[in-house]
């Protein structure tokens, strides 16, 4: 609203319709119950659709028909992007076939179900919650509890830190480089590249920390949405371990639906591809996306393929020698995919793709001569040691983390220590952040 006031009637307009399809689903028996659903599903991906892909296709039309020598009439829409639009659009959905599986009651308090719609913490950017998770703590009563309100203060400072102080700076980079990506040698890119990989990371779950922090000091728990992602050993694992409410989503309500693994080996890796084409378009309207999605479904579907022989001849993959070359292949393989993700366009996507490896032999000459590699970066070498301090420092909290609830470790430690830390990350936040007023990136989708 503070954008667009009438744009509140998007958000009324589909809540109005999901709280009435969710009683009639649980009155109704019979056919009707799924024509039910279908209207719901129907409104709520219309808009989507609407507002998200109606120029993104239209423009693909154009295209289309500009290839056979024929203009399109149709004129693309001049509207913005309701903020955080896909997020409560697909919480909605979950209410509706949630009930319509007969997993959940329907919600007769209206306003009950608005708030788990709108539940301000995770609206705009997630975690996308469940019904069974979110709406019966609306009826339940919190008391003050200082751990829990410390607890979440934590845990939102912690969000803070990841983003105004690690995420924002390694915007920097990333925009220098994938901004104008012609100008800069592989090294560059290289760099660009890792540093987006950690800026969207830090960006959207530091996002999720403060979410979660602040529905926690109020008493509501919302779902962890990210756990160490960048530490796991494969692609299937890192999806279990990244964006989990939205890739659990996706295997619960559409994988699921497709058939999921319970069909034959061809229709299995067919379905695993469309989820994650899909996964790809849900994040954006443009072809990069779709790209970056469909190389995520290639690589699950090559490690099915190939599953036998690395089990049969792990030695020759050293991984069971060597087991820190699994996490790093699998970053590897994670970050030339978001290389589409964060391109521009397509043809900008596909240049760094190409680029990013053929320097390598020049960039070795220039270190050998002991020639500068930084200056293209915009980087002092001071702000290089920082940045890689800081990559080290998280994955260093989350090894820890993996290993032991630190939570609990920090809380056992002496109150000068904790406080030391607190002031620390206050300290932080203040100095080393990077105060321009960033938006987070997921705020987009």
């Amino acid at each position: 609203m503070a954008f667009i006031p009438v744009y509140i009637l998007i958000l009324g307009f589909t809540i109005v319709i999901d709280y009435f399809v969710g009683i009639w689903l649980e009155k109704t028996v019979g056919k009707r119950r799924k024509h039910f659903l279908i209207a719901s599903l129907i409104a709520n991906i219309g808009i989507l659709a609407v507002f998200k892909y109606y120029n993104f296709l239209n423009n693909n039309l154009s295209s289309i028909l500009n290839t056979f020598g024929y203009q399109n009439s149709i004129h693309n829409l001049s509207i913005l992007l309701p903020i955080g639009l896909s997020f409560h659009t697909f919480q909605a959905m979950s209410y509706t076939i949630e009930v319509y599986r007969g997993n959940q009651k329907a919600e007769k308090y209206f306003g009950i179900y608005a708030l788990y719609v709108m539940f301000f913490p995770q609206l705009v950017a997630g975690p996308i919650e469940r019904p069974q998770n979110l709406l019966h703590q609306f009826r339940e009563k919190y008391d003050f509890d200082y751990n829990r309100v410390t607890s979440g203060l934590r845990l939102m400072a912690w969000g803070l830190f990841k983003k105004v102080v690690i995420a924002d700076r390694f915007a920097i980079v990333a925009d220098t480089v994938y901004n104008n990506p012609e100008q800069h040698n592989s090294f560059s890119l290289i760099v660009g590249t890792i540093f987006f990989s950690f800026q969207i990371f830090c960006d959207f779950s530091g996002y999720s920390d403060m979410a979660i922090g602040a529905a926690r000091i109020l008493g509501f728990k919302l779902m962890n949405n990210f756990n160490n992602p960048y530490q796991s050993k494969s692609i299937h694992e890192f999806w279990k371990r990244w964006h989990i409410s939205l890739s659990t989503w996706f295997r619960d309500y559409f994988y699921i639906s497709l058939g999921g693994n319970r069909v034959t080996i061809p229709r299995w890796y067919l379905n695993l591809f469309i989820v994650f084409l899909v996964s790809g378009l849900w994040h954006g309207a443009n072809w990069t996306f779709a790209i970056w999605g469909a190389l995520h479904g290639f690589y699950l579907i090559f490690a099915l393929k190939t599953k036998k022989i690395k089990e049969k001849y792990p030695a020759i993959f050293f991984f069971d020698k060597i087991p820190l070359l699994s996490v790093i292949t699998t970053f590897v393989l994670v970050a030339f995919a978001w290389v589409f993700f964060r391109a521009n366009n397509v043809h900008t996507a596909f240049y760094i793709a190409k680029h990013i490896f053929t320097g390598i032999p020049d960039l070795f000459y220039k270190l050998l001569s002991h020639k500068t590699i930084f200056e293209p970066l915009g980087l002092s070498k001071g702000n290089l040691v920082l940045s890689v301090f800081l990559i080290l420092l998280i994955e260093t909290i989350h090894y820890i983390q993996s290993k032991n609830n630190i939570s609990e470790v920090f809380l056992q430690k002496p109150w000068y220590f904790r406080w030391t830390v607190y002031y620390g990350l206050i300290l932080a936040i203040l100095f080393l952040g990077i105060h321009e007023n960033r938006q987070f990136i997921y705020f987009q989708f």
